[in-house]
C-alpha cells in the first residue's frame, strides 16, 4: 500500500507525515512536493519525494502513479491560478492515476455552508464524488495559530479586538488536524464526512485566555465591523484586501458557520483535544 501527501512541506503536510511514519513503512510515504530542495532540507530523508505542481496536470498524474491512498492537502486562495481550478486538476490526475482513496481537507459543513471561502471546498467535494473514488472529507474548523496576529497584538500591550460578536469557534491545533488527517487515511473503515474541531468558544472566551496567558490585563473589546476595519487600518496599518478577508471571516464566525457540536476530531485521535489555554500556550511559545 502506497501513501501520499500533497503539500508534504507545509506545516500540515510535516505533521501528517511524521505520524503517518508511526504507521506504516518509510518506503511506503510519498510525498508530493513543489520545491524539491526544500523538501529534502525539510522532510525525513527516508521518504520517497516526487515533484508535481497544482497548477501542473501531467506533473500530478505523473506524481500520484502507483499511490493507493492520497491525502489532497487544500491550496491557499488567491493565486494565479484559481484554487478550485488548482483543486480540479489535483482530483483528475488521482482518477487518471488510479487511485483507490482520497482524504481531502474541506471546510466545515462545506455541503451546506454559505460564506464565499466554503466555496471551493464544496466544488472540489462534488468533484471527487463524482469520480466515485472512496474518500474522507476532513472538515477542518478552525486552527488556533490562525489568531496568532491578535495573540501578538495582546503581548505587545494593545487590546484583544474583534467584530465576531458571540459566534463561536471550534479552534484546535494544526498539528491535532494534521495527526488525524493521518489516522483516517490509514484507517480500514473510515467515515465519509468527519467534522473535525475542538470545543467551541467565543471570542470573549478566547480574548480572556490570551489575556491570561500573555499577563496583560488586556482589554478585550467586540466592536462592530467598521470599527475593527478602522482599527485594523489605522492601528496595524493592514491594506484594503486583508481587511475585507478579516472581516469575511469575523462575519462568518458571527453568523455560526464556525460553531460545531462534534466528537469526531478527538474520537479519531484517541484523546481529548487541548483546552483553550493549553493551545494558546503552545501557539505562544512556537512564535518564540
Amino acid at each position: 500500500m502506497k501513501y501520499a501527501i500533497t503539500g508534504a512541506t507545509g506545516h500540515f503536510g510535516q505533521h501528517a507525515i511524521n505520524t503517518l511514519l508511526t504507521k506504516v513503512n518509510a518506503s511506503d510515504v510519498i510525498a508530493i512536493v513543489r520545491n524539491i530542495s526544500k523538501a529534502q532540507e525539510f522532510l525525513p530523508a527516508d521518504v520517497t519525494i516526487r515533484q508535481a505542481d497544482y497548477t501542473n496536470p501531467e506533473q500530478l498524474t505523473a506524481a500520484l502513479n502507483g499511490v493507493d491512498k492520497l491525502l489532497f492537502i487544500s491550496s491557499q486562495p488567491g493565486a494565479a491560478v484559481p484554487r478550485l481550478q488548482q483543486h480540479l486538476n489535483v482530483v483528475n490526475a488521482a482518477k487518471e492515476a488510479g487511485i483507490s482513496f482520497i482524504a481531502y481537507t474541506s471546510f466545515p459543513h462545506a455541503d451546506k455552508a454559505t460564506s464565499p471561502l466554503s466555496a471551493d471546498h464544496k466544488a472540489t467535494e462534488a468533484a471527487i464524488e463524482q469520480t466515485g473514488i472512496a474518500h474522507s472529507f476532513l472538515r477542518n474548523n478552525w486552527y488556533m495559530e490562525n489568531e496568532l496576529g491578535l495573540i501578538l497584538a495582546v503581548n505587545a500591550g494593545k487590546p484583544f479586538i474583534y467584530s465576531a460578536g458571540n459566534g463561536k469557534v471550534g479552534w484546535a491545533l494544526e498539528r491535532d488536524y494534521a495527526e488525524a488527517a493521518a489516522r483516517v487515511l490509514t484507517a480500514d473503515n473510515p467515515k465519509a464526512v468527519y467534522e473535525f474541531a475542538g470545543p467551541s468558544h467565543t471570542f470573549s472566551e478566547l480574548g480572556a485566555v490570551v489575556s491570561e496567558q500573555a499577563a496583560k490585563n488586556a482589554h478585550v473589546r467586540s466592536v462592530s465591523d467598521t470599527e475593527y476595519a478602522d482599527y485594523l487600518k489605522t492601528e496595524d496599518q493592514l491594506d484594503e484586501q486583508s481587511i475585507a478577508t478579516i472581516l469575511a471571516i469575523q462575519d462568518l464566525i458571527k453568523a455560526g458557520e464556525l460553531a460545531e457540536e462534534t466528537d469526531d476530531l478527538a474520537t479519531v485521535l484517541q484523546r481529548p483535544i487541548a483546552s483553550l489555554g493549553e493551545m494558546v500556550k503552545e501557539v505562544m511559545r512556537e512564535d518564540r
